[in-house]
């Protein structure tokens, strides 16, 4: 039986509204912005949701797609909402964004972003904080906040940097400077290019075969590698040998290496 033929499409009672709904299809979900009449801007409320959607989502789910309605994944943050925040305010928004979208990115599972047109600003962070990114040839990825006389603050000074270098991102930020998903693939905003109209499709094949893997592999994958290439040469050897030791004593991965011992695992096949 296949996956769509299992779909079962869900809200959680947690998520007032519709700018975000949660679709379950067997062994993944599909996370879906719902505001594509502003192009998927990111208001408080929405974030709200999407924090909550991430965490509710039911322990058999292995992996996730992150996806936007409409003509875009997500313009930005939702700038009518910025007019009335004195600076504490603005701290204390910021700090929630680094929560909601820090739990995405060392989450309980990995989290598979499918990217068209507008990839701007906030919703260049939200992309981010996803482990993968699938960006069709609609997308285009900009961080227009010094000409708005604003800064990031939803992690991108902390994220984009590490796929793009500080100093392209400075020039983003500079000059206004946008980039085509082509460019923006090859410079490390997105792993998978696609064409025009297939980069859900794509990410959710991707998601698909990220869920068939032992999870506690998947989970070790996403917080440990991270803070791994970070840490100094001798502290990484460390956390590695840990962590392989942990992911390896797990039944299920005894019972895959056995499988692939006995001929019953998959080889490895050039695609």
């Amino acid at each position: 039986m296949d996956a769509s033929s299992t779909s079962q499409t869900s809200r959680s009672p947690n998520l007032p509204g519709s700018d975000v709904s949660v679709e379950v299809r067997g062994a993944i979900a599909i996370v879906r912005l719902q505001r594509p009449h502003k192009r998927n801007a990111l208001s408080d409320g929405l974030m709200a949701q999407v924090d909550a959607a991430f965490a509710g989502l039911p322990t058999t789910v292995g992996a996730a797609v992150l996806t936007g309605d409409g003509e875009h994944f997500c313009a930005g943050l939702d700038l009518s909402e910025l007019k009335e925040r004195d600076a504490v305010d603005g701290l204390h928004h910021s700090r929630s964004w680094h929560r909601i979208l820090t739990n995405i990115e060392f989450g309980r599972i990995p989290v598979v972003a499918a990217l068209h047109g507008a990839v701007v600003g906030g919703g260049l962070e939200l992309a981010t904080s996803c482990h993968i990114r699938v960006a069709d040839d609609t997308s285009f990825f900009a961080l227009p906040e010094g000409s708005r006389g604003i800064f990031v603050g939803g992690g991108g000074s902390v994220r984009i940097p590490k796929l793009i270098g500080a100093h392209r991102m400075l020039d983003m930020m500079l000059t206004g400077r946008v980039y085509k998903a082509a460019e923006g693939v090859a410079l490390g905003f997105a792993q998978y290019h696609v064409a025009a109209g297939e980069a859900l499709a794509k990410a959710i094949a991707i998601a698909e075969r990220i869920a068939s893997n032992a999870p506690m592999t998947n989970y070790s994958l996403i917080h440990a590698l991270p803070r791994i290439a970070e840490q100094p040469a001798d502290h990484g050897f460390l956390t590695e040998g840990l962590i392989s030791a942990i992911a390896q004593s797990a039944p299920e991965a005894k019972a895959r290496v056995r499988d692939f011992l006995e001929g019953r695992g998959a080889k490895v096949k050039a695609s």
